[in-house]
């Protein structure tokens, strides 16, 4: 899959709904959004607001990558682009390592987070919820992207397809991931028949590590995982190869999101965006890490499009962009 469009921060000409009011559905159009955001220009995603009032223009900018694996790997992982950042926006930057999915997001919609590399499976809560404006995501140099749920299990375990997974348990992630949970409920259900609790125990590890980890050591019989971290894991060693044994591979799904608060000023949400296209990964500690996914840049690319799978999985599943 290559990216051929590239997405043009605009400051939008909507009136930013505040948290006291809502204007009407004619003024606000707002599709899945939260009430408090507007969505006038139909990119799904909520509008820059227009009165000055409401637009932040902080001095400490905080980000934040999704939790798939220890946050502490990704501190050291970031720090050189965190540099970049700071050097761009003229700004001080910190890293902020959450410890889920659903606290990324509380933090951005309360307005504690400023930039985030939402996980695919959360981008449309985040958006919906949290008036995140994703616009890039990783690619390898050759301008692919992508990563596929696989279902794994162990040597040995007596799983050897899907179907063995019936009447014993499987791992998940969380409950938000797309390739921890909601591909492959929708998968299992769509190609065999499969459901959790009726077919199988369904059991929460709360990260795609602790799932790989869990699988590895013979904890769980099988799990749903995203390949992209299992790849940089077996490179890091933390697992090897002859421990995993992968049983389904999916479609290829769009990768973490990366954007900012929908409240940022323009000016600064255009410097985030060109810090991360114009970022030169070559000797990087960004490089270090998610070479071992194969990717090596980042590229522009716009929610509507890219995420339209994985807002076809969530309606799948019964999923419903609820803010409460």
């Amino acid at each position: 899959m290559k990216l051929d469009t590239k997405l043009v921060l605009s400051a939008s000409v909507a009136a930013f709904v505040a948290l006291g009011g809502a204007a009407s559905a004619q003024d606000c159009p707002r599709g899945t959004l939260d009430e408090r955001y507007c969505d006038v220009d139909g990119d799904l995603v909520a509008d820059i607001p227009t009165d000055a009032a409401d637009l932040v223009d902080p001095d400490t900018l905080v980000f934040a990558y999704t939790p798939v694996e220890d946050p502490a790997v990704y501190a050291e992982a970031w720090a050189d682009f965190i540099d970049h950042l700071s050097e761009v926006t003229g700004k001080d930057v910190v890293f902020f390592p959450v410890q889920s999915n659903a606290a990324q997001i509380e933090a951005m919609r309360s307005g504690r987070l400023h930039v985030a590399g939402f996980n695919t499976g959360s981008n449309p809560l985040a958006v919906n919820c949290a008036g995140f404006r994703p616009f890039a995501l990783m690619a390898a140099t050759d301008g692919s992207f992508g990563y596929e749920m696989e279902i794994i299990t162990y040597p040995g375990s007596g799983i050897e397809t899907v179907e063995d997974i019936k009447g014993g348990q499987m791992a998940f992630t969380a409950p938000t991931s797309n390739s921890g949970f909601k591909a492959p409920s929708a998968i299992l259900k769509a190609e065999y028949g499969m459901e959790a609790e009726r077919d199988f125990e369904p059991v929460f590890s709360g990260k795609h590590d602790n799932s790989i980890l869990g699988v590895a050591n013979q904890d769980y019989p099988a799990a749903a995982i995203a390949n992209s971290v299992l790849h940089r894991m077996t490179e890091r060693d933390v697992v090897s190869e002859d421990q995993i044994v992968s049983i389904y591979t999916s479609q290829t799904f769009p990768t973490t999101g990366y954007g900012t608060a929908h409240n940022l000023t323009p000016e600064l949400q255009e410097q985030i965006r060109d810090a991360f296209i114009n970022f030169e990964w070559e000797g990087t500690s960004l490089e270090e890490e998610f070479s071992k996914s194969n990717e090596g840049q980042f590229l522009p690319m716009n929610y509507k499009e890219f995420w339209a799978v994985i807002r076809q999985i969530d309606e799948a599943n019964g999923v419903s962009y609820s803010c409460e």
